[in-house]
């Protein structure tokens, strides 16, 4: 059994995004990422918090705009609508959940597709189903980077994919279509659910359930990736049980330390991706001019 370290990868991938934006600072970009918070979630603030040191720590500059939970769903388009028009800001970030009398489906497609650092714009979803260079949601991209550092083959295997939201779920399960592995999707109606992740080669669990998973639910060898963030009075757990489970999978990620340190990396590599889009788009112009 091998434990998948996302803590360590998350800080070479940053490392690495810091001398990128060092470069493209030099070119006249300085990557920029808008936060839009509305209301005051305790776990949402911690989110904006820790994305803000990560912004800081590589070099790219960062904007927060903390809404009233009672704003109106046009005072929020509107401000999405000022910023998608800044040229300076790159990527547009609206940290979920919101308060439910916004319509979240809504205010995620005014994003630009160019500015959707979260991948949740209905355009760069669709790139991500036709296997089109887009935005991917963070979490499944970081949890695709960790395949490929522990060199984890996804080629004709079976995936099983525990949730089913737009935020994780579903593009999870199309990274892994992508690559060719056999995805099966599981979610609350899902009947003799252990017999499906018995079968399993790859599982990735996003329940929000506490220990859900369980040793008796997976087979021998089994690669097995916890999204699950759980608030308990000792701190954070995950929706695997680890220490079970550990037993028998040949990869495992922990939490914490495992899927969230690279949800937050991939977010930044979004976001100077973004930048770097600008600077490509504005030398075509150029070219275009000087015919």
């Amino acid at each position: 059994m091998e434990i998948i370290d996302g803590k360590t990868l998350a800080t070479d991938i940053r490392g690495n995004l810091k001398l990128e934006v060092q470069e493209l600072k030099y070119k006249g970009i300085i990557p920029n990422l808008a936060v839009i918070l509305v209301g005051e979630d305790k776990p949402s603030q911690i989110y904006v918090k820790n994305k803000s040191k990560a912004c800081l720590e590589i070099g790219i500059k960062y904007e927060e705009f903390l809404l009233d939970r009672n704003i109106k769903m046009e005072q929020l388009l509107s401000l999405i609508d000022t910023l998608n028009e800044r040229e300076d800001i790159h990527g547009i970030l609206l940290q979920s959940p919101m308060p439910k009398h916004l319509n979240s489906d809504e205010a995620f497609e005014r994003i630009s597709p160019k500015k959707d650092v979260d991948g949740f714009n209905p355009v760069n979803v669709g790139k991500l189903c036709l296997k089109q260079d887009g935005f991917v949601s963070c979490t499944p991209a970081g949890i695709m980077k960790m395949f490929e550092k522990y060199n984890i083959s996804l080629e004709g295997k079976n995936a099983v994919v525990l949730g089913r939201s737009n935020i994780v779920g579903k593009p999870m399960s199309l990274c892994l279509l992508n690559k060719d592995s056999t995805v099966t999707i599981c979610h609350s109606k899902t009947q003799n659910l252990s017999e499906i992740t018995k079968n399993a080669d790859i599982i990735v669990v996003a329940l929000g359930k506490p220990k859900f998973l369980t040793k008796d639910m997976i087979k021998e060898g089994a690669v097995v990736i916890d999204v699950g963030i759980n608030r308990i009075e000792n701190g954070i757990i995950g929706d695997v049980d680890f220490e079970s489970v550990k037993e028998i999978a040949s990869y495992i990620t922990p939490v914490p330390g495992g899927v969230g340190p690279m949800t937050i990396a991939m977010l930044m590599q979004n976001v100077v991706k973004a930048a770097k889009n600008t600077l490509e788009n504005s030398k075509q112009t150029c070219t275009i001019l000087a015919k």
